[in-house]
């Protein structure tokens, strides 16, 4: 079917009190594993590709982009494209032109000021061209390259006064928000805190995102939707059912060198793993 526009899904989602999964693509590999997933799951899904995924690619975002968006287009499964943690104003610029309906614009890591006004700056743009537009406040951590961070240390988690004033300040439609959860967690330890969320929904008044869904056991993740979570992020997962599967197919057949043969099995993990949180969602 046609993608489908990322703010519709969010939208249904909060309006019936639902979560909505966004799964980060990097391979070919996990794009049909992800719209298998939909489609076993009977669900909506959201395919995002991150600034890293582009990197991994090249640089260029075309070719991962075209590729993830036939196979969504190809799918029964309503599903949508975003542009995941974008920094750079290049990258933002061209998820127009490659089918995207939304963009996740990551200044989190510019002073308070200065992400106020480069987000105000990336919403107007996107705005203008249909877009629709996330944010992050807080410290969600994890992610490659940065120093290894307490998610429950004083400073970290997002404020909720703050978080309505920098919704209004930015104009953006979703915000990512620092409740406890890490990037690049591979083993579901993370504990978050539900209050929070609850007071950040009754402040917000947009959806909120939840980055780092990987390393939150299943009843985390459903009471964090029960207090308001909306858009739940999942990446880590998805390349750990990949790499263990390939791994234990490697360890039994040394001999294999027809990567078909492991990529199938790898590729069937992580469908699994798509429909199991869809499921829980």
């Amino acid at each position: 079917m046609p993608l489908v526009n990322t703010g519709d899904l969010v939208s249904a989602a909060a309006a019936e009190g639902r979560g909505i999964a966004a799964f980060n693509v990097i391979t070919l590999e996990h794009a049909e594993a992800i719209a298998a997933g939909a489609e076993t799951a009977g669900a909506p899904a959201i395919l995002q590709i991150s600034e890293n995924a582009v990197t991994f690619h090249g640089g260029t975002l075309s070719a991962i982009a075209a590729a993830t968006a036939a196979v969504a287009r190809a799918s029964s499964a309503p599903l949508s494209l975003h542009l995941d943690h974008v920094v750079t104003g290049a990258l933002l610029r061209a998820a127009a032109d490659e089918g995207f309906s939304s963009v996740m614009y990551d200044a989190s890591r510019l002073a308070h000021g200065r992400n106020i006004e480069a987000t105000e700056d990336a919403v107007r743009w996107a705005h203008e061209r249909g877009l629709w537009i996330e944010a992050e406040l807080g410290k969600v951590g994890g992610k490659e390259g940065e120093a290894p961070l307490d998610a429950h240390a004083p400073g970290v988690r997002t404020d909720p006064e703050e978080a309505a004033a920098y919704v209004t300040a930015t104009g953006v439609d979703a915000l990512a928000v620092a409740v406890g959860s890490s990037h690049a967690m591979t083993q579901r330890t993370a504990t978050l805190d539900h209050t929070l969320i609850a007071a950040l929904r009754e402040a917000v008044p947009v959806p909120l995102v939840l980055h780092g869904s990987s390393g939150v056991p299943d009843e985390e993740i459903r009471a964090a939707v029960a207090a308001g979570m909306v858009k739940i992020n999942v990446g880590t997962a998805l390349n750990t059912a990949f790499t263990g599967a390939v791994r234990a197919f490697l360890d039994a057949d040394a001999k294999t060198v027809d990567p078909r043969k492991y990529l199938a099995p790898a590729r069937e993990a992580m469908s699994a793993t798509v429909a199991g949180f869809l499921g829980l969602l």
